[in-house]
């Protein structure tokens, strides 16, 4: 049992060096973003402690207290606004105290001060890897710290140190009969929320959940020690899965698919990611980022570990748990290294795998996944040329003759026709506004399959797709497509006579938003369209702009007119009667817009409105008249 410390008599009292005391200046005030993390740094400095006293033991039963549980022991007092943690690991001598308490990397510590003078604190934090200080974290919440040790060595007496954190600490010989070190912290006045056993209960539980040694709270464990992660994948139940996820998002669904991996090379990572049933979740705060934490031996490192994964798996929730990597002195940052490199690498391979064995063996649920998170592979394709390969068999997509379904790139390459030697995309607002696109009329007659493109995320996606196997990627927009195949042209309405005074009149009308007004060789159903030439940034630049938030005016294009359509043939003895004719201005003005718009690129199209209703009471008023 563990008596009252008090001091003996032969208390000594040690001044820090100047640039020690600056260097805990710094841990105090710069390194640390979250106080409570005093209590993890604590946690994980008793569990070194006790694993190097598990390690003795096995070769070494001359120790004292020799039967004595391996454990960590917390304690809260409300009155007296302490806080008390206990290890009953190697424990310290009175000079590993001065050298593990009182000195700070001193050999050092100056040249650390001096490269940290002008730097931020982000880089300051990023410079302290080489320190060992996590300890000094405590003088966050406290005024003054207590430390009672007695090492595991038999004939080794207890010690005691003590410090508030300026430049002098004190150091002393105590009474304790118990292996092991006692950490007493004397909170600040702001920092008493922290003498609370359910508030320590609840940083356990967020921080340090899985350390492989029992941690207690008067009578009761409070921590899971085994982590599931570190657990082989069968001998975990389905259940245990999905209760992790819900302990991990505090979502009430189930997970759409968890992928458990541990091994020991080529680095070791044990990890459990979960890919969500919806890409926006939280009941409370809607969101789209999943969260996946980092633990270093089960002692949780970053609550948020963006740099795991690439950007575009920002939706996976799990953990991920290394003993390889370099962590710097606050536990808050992974130092950039190539462990950290080959973990990224085996966590993204293995969720590529995941999801092709996923596609390949069970296309419903994979169809469930493109639905909810097809945007964020489009991403992938633009933005990770390394994983192309992969994510490239994960692509989907509507097509003109897949009837709502979903098709890989490999199955349209298989449904070519003879002489295609391209893959044709259509961009439009919508899968409906897809399908009526004017540009699909000469694809339409030959029986050409085109892909329906319809997420503003296309456009990006586009830019790291050009090919495939072999088949340039076409936008059925341009203007000088040569398509395969043979078709009978329709026979046109109106002459080139009358076509001359209405490609004249449109283009005043239309001004600067056209280059040119020319007959469509290739139009059929459609009464126009607007295509575009090699000389402007194409309509995939203008989406990323729009995804982007940013306005994009639509640059001048060519406006083809169909000869064989009645609209045309309408508007053009329109012009003959009268040039200047309202109607011909407002429908030449309705087909510009109507042509934007299907394409998903009109900026504003309520403005639409009153020129629709000029057309509809002209059409009305004809009707009536002839009549």
């Amino acid at each position: 049992m563990t008596t009252e410390p008090t001091e003996a008599p032969q208390v000594e009292a040690k001044t820090f060096k100047a640039e020690v005391q600056q260097v805990l200046q710094i841990l105090a005030h710069s390194l640390y973003t979250d106080r409570e993390i005093f209590l993890r740094e604590l946690i994980s400095n008793a569990s070194d402690a006790l694993n190097r006293m598990q390690f003795e033991m096995l070769t070494n039963r001359d120790v004292h207290d020799p039967e004595v549980e391996l454990a960590i022991r917390l304690s809260a007092d409300k009155e007296a606004r302490t806080v008390t943690i206990t290890d009953t690991g190697t424990g310290m001598t009175r000079e590993e105290l001065i050298d593990h308490l009182g000195t700070i990397a001193q050999s050092s510590a100056r040249a650390f001060v001096e490269k940290t003078k002008d730097a931020s604190k982000a880089t300051a934090s990023e410079m302290i890897g080489q320190f060992g200080v996590g300890f000094y974290s405590v003088f966050m919440v406290a005024d003054k710290v207590t430390v009672v040790s007695r090492s595991y060595r038999p004939e080794a007496e207890a010690a005691i140190w003590e410090s508030t954190g300026d430049d002098r600490y004190t150091i002393g010989s105590a009474e304790r009969e118990e292996r092991g070190t006692s950490i007493t912290l004397h909170l600040k006045e702001d920092a008493a929320e922290f003498a609370n056993d359910w508030r320590l209960e609840q940083i356990v539980k967020r921080h340090s959940d899985f350390v492989a040694f029992p941690i207690y709270s008067g009578d009761r464990q409070i921590n899971q020690r085994k982590a599931l992660w570190r657990r082989a994948p069968r001998e975990v139940e389905a259940e245990e899965y999905q209760n992790l996820y819900r302990q991990l998002t505090f979502e009430p669904d189930e997970p759409m698919l968890h992928v458990h991996l541990s091994t020991d090379v080529p680095v070791d990572l044990h990890s459990v990611l979960f890919i969500p049933g919806k890409r926006e979740r939280g009941l409370i705060e809607r969101r789209v980022e999943g969260k996946v934490r980092l633990y270093s031996r089960k002692v949780l490192i970053l609550e948020e570990a963006k740099d795991l994964l690439p950007a575009y798996f920002r939706f996976i929730e799990g953990v991920v748990d290394s003993e390889d990597l370099p962590l710097n002195v606050s536990r808050e940052s992974v130092q950039s290294s190539p462990v950290m490199q080959r973990i990224r690498k085996t966590l993204t391979s293995r969720l590529h795998r995941e999801l092709n064995d996923l596609a390949d063996k069970d296309a419903t649920a994979f169809k469930s996944f493109w639905q909810e998170f097809g945007v964020f592979i489009k991403e992938g394709i633009a933005t990770d040329y390394e994983s192309r390969n992969e994510l490239l068999k994960l692509l989907r997509f509507e097509t003109t003759r897949s009837d709502g379904e979903l098709m890989t790139l490999n199955q349209y390459k298989s449904r070519i026709i003879d002489g295609q030697q391209e893959i044709y995309y259509v961009l439009a607002a919508s899968p409906e506004a897809a399908a009526t696109s004017p540009h699909l009329d000469p694809f339409k007659a030959r029986g050409i399959e085109v892909l329906l493109l319809t997420d503003l995320m296309d456009g990006f996606m586009l830019s790291g797709l050009r090919e495939y196997e072999g088949l340039k990627l076409r936008n059925v927009d341009e203007a000088d497509l040569e398509l395969p195949g043979e078709v009978v042209a329709p026979e046109p309405q109106i002459s080139e006579a009358q076509f001359t005074p209405l490609a004249e009149r449109l283009t005043a009308i239309l001004g600067e938003k056209v280059k040119t007004v020319r007959a469509s060789k290739v139009l059929r159903d459609s009464p126009a369209r607007l295509v575009s030439d090699d000389d402007m940034m194409g309509r995939e630049m203008q989406r990323i702009q729009q995804m982007l938030g940013r306005e994009a005016d639509a640059a001048p294009r060519i406006l083809e007119l169909n000869l064989s359509h009645n609209l045309v043939a309408a508007l053009a003895q329109r012009v003959e009667v009268d040039a200047n004719d309202p109607i011909v201005t407002a429908a030449a003005e309705q087909l510009y817009d109507n042509a934007l718009l299907i394409e998903g690129l009109h900026q504003n199209p309520a403005a639409m409105v009153p020129r629709i209703l000029q057309l509809l009471e002209a059409a009305a008023r004809t009707q009536r008249d002839q009549a």
